[in-house]
């Protein structure tokens, strides 16, 4: 069994029983508790009802733009035909190519986290979609990273564009600021985040939707969101 360190055994022991605790007094603590040396994630975690009333389960993917954003930097790299490459140097994205880009992705050089792509170039990429889709890098224009707008596209991801997604049992997680951020930016992007959910809520899913909410830091403990 992994021993616990001496920091994260403190933090348990301030771990707060009240299953009431509303958010605002969680994102102190939460904050609080977040005493490593780099710049920690504070994250969101929850579980929504994929159970709809005309059978099957619901599979949420989609992608959310925090106010004050996540505080997350992204590499980015984008796949476009050569008379682009002005433009998507000009966006700000880190790698720009077009055939050589694909013989990189080919022979597994992933030095990037985000891959925006041109619908002209789409034929190409798709080949890869086995090696790209488990790694979260697949283009997708669901989620904005097939465009011929590459300018708002790397704009999106730099200012915090956020893709969630929910696995098979319902659980889905996201990034809601850093330690760095105030409390109240960081109340900010969770209210946006949770009403945005809840405007995802299919008509075929009855009663609640989000079942449960927790608060966590990228090092800390978790604390449930109870009611206010």
């Amino acid at each position: 069994m992994k021993k616990k360190s001496k920091r994260y055994q403190k933090l348990i022991e301030l771990k707060i029983k009240d299953k009431k605790i509303d958010i605002k007094k969680i994102i102190e603590f939460v904050k609080k508790n977040s005493n490593t040396k780099f710049d920690e994630s504070i994250d969101v975690s929850l579980r929504i009802n994929l159970k709809q009333s005309k059978g099957g389960d619901l599979s949420l993917r989609t992608v959310v733009k925090l106010p004050n954003g996540t505080g997350k930097k992204s590499k980015i790299a984008v796949l476009c035909e050569p008379e682009k490459f002005d433009e998507a140097k000009k966006s700000g994205a880190e790698i720009v190519g077009s055939d050589d880009l694909i013989e990189k992705i080919a022979a597994g050089k992933f030095d990037f986290t985000k891959l925006i792509c041109t619908p002209a170039m789409m034929g190409k990429i798709g080949k890869h979609g086995k090696v790209l889709g488990p790694k979260g890098l697949m283009p997708n224009p669901k989620l904005g990273t097939v465009t011929n707008d590459i300018l708002k596209a790397v704009k999106d991801i730099k200012t915090g564009l956020t893709e969630i997604r929910n696995d098979k049992d319902g659980n889905l997680a996201s990034s809601i600021g850093r330690k760095s951020f105030s409390s109240e930016k960081i109340l900010e992007n969770y209210n946006y985040f949770i009403e945005f959910l809840k405007k995802e809520k299919p008509s075929t899913i009855k009663g609640e939707f989000i079942k449960n909410i927790f608060i966590t830091s990228t090092m800390g403990i978790s604390y449930k969101v109870g009611a206010k």
